[in-house]
């Protein structure tokens, strides 16, 4: 993924210090979408940009925070492509990320980032008895079902993976 490697490098880079981490998110979105192709990268970079504007000026990243972050990115994608549940993208799993965000956001992070990835990875897991409508699947139709939406899947890892970092 040449996003991740984008990112991991601008996080190892002695060049950058945000200043707290609506910065750190803003400026990772905005890496996702010049080192990512197609809509992905559009999206994704929306989300990060989008949920990292919500939290400026925020010092600690803590479970109130992701909740602020997933509502106001989950709104930014909303609003650019279109999509809604059920339609077996991406949004599957980061509306179930969101509202489980919503759910837990008086929780320590470790247990708040875990309910939410874990959401995250059902929402994925849905997509697959789901029909595409939108996306680059919808040409598919009927013969989507049984396959879960990559989008969804990348969505859920990057919870998941965020989740991993935090409780280790």
């Amino acid at each position: 993924w040449l996003a991740t490697a984008a990112v991991r490098d601008l996080l190892s880079s002695n060049d950058f210090s945000p200043k707290d981490v609506g910065e750190l998110f803003l400026t990772a979105g905005t890496k996702m979408m010049s080192s990512m192709g197609g809509a992905s990268g559009a999206i994704f970079g929306t989300l990060f940009r989008s949920g990292g504007k919500a939290i400026v000026g925020q010092q600690d990243f803590d479970s109130t925070v992701l909740s602020q972050f997933l509502v106001a990115g989950s709104a930014a994608v909303f609003a650019r492509g279109g999509a809604k549940p059920g339609d077996k993208t991406m949004i599957d799993a980061l509306v179930a990320a969101e509202k489980q965000s919503e759910q837990v956001k008086n929780e320590d992070l470790k247990n708040a980032l875990s309910s939410v990835a874990k959401a995250a990875e059902d929402g994925a897991e849905n997509t697959r008895n789901q029909v595409a409508v939108f996306g680059r699947a919808k040409s598919l139709g009927e013969r989507s079902l049984g396959h879960v939406d990559p989008g969804a899947v990348s969505m859920s890892l990057i919870l998941k993976y965020m989740s991993e970092f935090v409780n280790r």
